[in-house]
């Protein structure tokens, strides 16, 4: 049962059903449908609601006010709406400066595609290792049971396409089932073979397949999906209705399958060859370097196809010489890896992190890190950092020996038998045991030293408000000096206190305590050093996480979601480090007024019961990095 399944099926049913609802969308805190008829729904009911905040009427919508989790809220209802993932709000369009723009936006996308499919993803990691289990302990790999296994957990990755076809497809807002038949194409059985390809062309021009297809690969089908919902809409312009049904997804599959093959193969195969060639030359002139480089991006490459451009080398290696030495520097990654999310299992703070990172950690040790890369690591950004430089490190160590792998294919805790060769037991066994070993303790000890960023906005610790800790708190409160935390001014203007507000939501207190300021001028500035955890698509709110875990939102005027980000001007994006008084957010004052919306902004804590109070400070009117808030700790 998904975790909101109950509070949105309940809410659906007091809104008056779907056939009430025309259309709904959500902003930083509440749900905004528009209905038929606001009198078929029932606001008492709502209000009473566990997981409702409150639910009110203003203008043309009917709110249902919700919290940090709208948004995981949202995404429970929507089905249950009918509507599908293109009803949802669009994504922020973020200004790209630097390269660090391009990957952290490539990192984004890569989380939400495999959000849906992250814990079915971890059982079948687990059904892998639980069938290499079964290969170590003398059962044949042509035994029923081993086979059974196996072909349930390894499914999923060598169908990754497929999965990833229909999560992307929800993403671009594309056909799913039209994404899926291109997926399909792509790993089509006889599309790798020689001899149906080779110097296969298609009018006239070049296909060219990348060594060892598109099966398990993941940046191909998302580049080819992307590409695809442009297609279909350019076609759903042009196209009439009477036969757009199966016109459209015609010529989009037909034009996006061929381009995808033309475009993707070429630049693939080229880049993996060469970044073979260049790691093999670069190994042959320091192996130390070489290793710790390829240990290190190994991941990566795994992750756009390229590491295909190794593999032959290593497996020619091994028929002539009976050993490979540059694959031989790689294989302990999936320890680092495994190292950093034992540490993650025991420093988050969120359940759900906790639940899923367990059956990674255990994928990992069998050598399946696709959870542990796409459904941890990576959506953390850092930890994925310590990762790779802690896999770099084995990977350097290894490259100095020069260690030998003498077959290709088990992989995690069972590598190790990869490292001896027919004589037995020997150097490279011992070598490769002791770079497993340190690449554990490097992502172990570098992960210590950071802070785990949050993935869901919120502690799911369940166990926080119960009479245990209740007690707890009370025996602090009487022998220890409470503990405050300053929540500076962002803004300069009049002070309002938070139930004066003209939004019954921030009014009642539902969202949280805090205070309200009528600004004079249009910057909102930084209260708090920390970290800014969510700049809503529209500009007009800010979340941010104090250094102390204060969850501090600003949002700049009532119900400004309408204005759709016009006359906001942001300077900061999701992600940032801000410190106390640094620009965040320039707005125009006049034209928001003369577009007829109220600019009482309310500064509030929004996760104000893990506190023991948050009060507001007594005065008229403040200046930028005046004393607003008090939080009592």
């Amino acid at each position: 049962m998904k975790k909101y399944e109950k509070l949105s099926k309940d809410i659906v049913e007091a809104v008056g059903g779907k056939e009430n609802v025309i259309s709904l969308h959500h902003c930083v805190t509440r749900l905004r449908f528009k209905l038929k008829s606001n009198d078929k729904a029932d606001m008492e009911r709502l209000k009473k609601m566990d997981g409702v905040a409150t639910a009110l009427i203003s203008g043309e919508q009917f709110q249902v006010v919700i919290g940090n989790h709208v948004a995981d809220v949202f995404d429970e209802v929507l089905p249950l709406l009918g509507l599908s993932g293109n009803e949802k709000k669009e994504e922020p369009k973020r200004e790209i400066k630097s390269i660090k723009d391009v990957l952290n936006i490539l990192i984004d996308v890569l989380s939400k595609l495999f959000q849906p499919i992250l814990g079915t993803m971890a059982a079948a990691g687990m059904l892998k290792g639980i069938a290499a289990i079964l290969i170590s302990l003398g059962v044949s790999n042509t035994d029923g049971t081993y086979l059974t296994i196996q072909a349930a957990g390894d499914g999923l990755f060598q169908l990754l396409p497929v999965f990833l076809a229909w999560t992307s497809a929800n993403y671009f807002g594309m056909n799913g089932f039209t994404a899926i038949a291109i997926a399909a194409g792509l790993i089509y059985p006889s599309l790798g073979t020689m001899e149906l390809f080779n110097k296969a062309h298609f009018l006239g021009l070049p296909v060219v397949i990348p060594d060892g297809g598109y099966v398990s690969t993941v940046m191909p089908i998302i580049f080819s999906v992307w590409l695809g919902s442009h297609v279909e809409k350019l076609f759903k312009k042009i196209i009439p209705a009477m036969v757009r049904t199966f016109l459209v997804p015609f010529f989009t599959l037909l034009i996006t399958y061929v381009l995808s093959l033309l475009i993707i193969g070429p630049i693939i195969a080229s880049a993996s060859t060469s970044l073979g060639t260049g790691l093999t030359a670069l190994y042959n002139l320091n192996s130390t370097i070489a290793g710790g480089i390829l240990a290190g991006v190994w991941m990566v490459m795994v992750m756009f196809g390229l590491h295909w451009g190794l593999v032959p080398i290593a497996m020619n290696n091994i028929a002539t010489l009976g050993y490979d030495t540059i694959i031989g520097s790689l294989l302990a990654h999936s320890f680092a890896l495994l190292g950093v999310l034992i540490v993650i299992i025991f420093k988050t703070k969120e359940k759900k992190v906790k639940d899923l990172t367990i059956p990674a950690a255990f994928s990992a040790l069998f050598g399946v890190t696709e959870p542990g890369i796409y459904g941890v690591a990576l959506p953390m950004k850092k930890p994925f950092i310590i990762a790779c430089i802690s896999s770099a490190i084995g990977g350097a160590i290894g490259g100095f020996f020069k260690m030998k792998v003498f077959v290709i294919g088990p992989l995690g805790i069972f590598s190790l038998s990869a490292y001896i060769p027919k004589e037995g037991i020997g150097r490279d066994f011992y070598i490769y045991s002791i770079v497993c070993l340190i690449s554990l303790i490097a992502g172990i000890v570098l992960t210590m030293f950071i802070k785990i960023p949050k993935l869901y906005g919120e502690e799911n610790v369940t166990q926080k408000n119960d009479k245990k800790q209740e007690n707890e708190k009370s025996v602090n409160i009487e022998n220890k000096i409470m503990e405050k935390e300053i929540v500076y001014s962002p803004l300069k203007g009049e002070v309002k206190l938070l139930e004066e507000a003209e939004d019954e939501a921030f009014a009642s207190g539902a969202l949280g305590k805090g205070a309200a300021v009528v600004p004079v001028e249009g910057k909102v500035v930084a209260p708090v050093d920390g970290t800014i955890v969510t700049l809503f698509p529209t500009n007009h709110a800010i979340a941010i996480e104090t250094n102390s875990g204060a969850e501090i939102l600003i949002h700049v005027g009532l119900d400004t979601v309408q204005l759709d980000g016009k006359y906001f001007y942001p300077k900061v994006k999701e992600g940032d480090k801000i410190k106390k008084g640094d620009l965040m957010l320039e707005f125009d004052i006049d034209e928001i007024k003369k577009a007829g919306y109220v600019l009482t902004t309310p500064i509030i804590v929004t996760n104000t019961d893990e506190y023991l109070d948050v009060l507001e400070m007594k005065k008229e009117n403040v200046e930028f990095g005046d004393e607003l808030i008090t939080i009592v700790k």
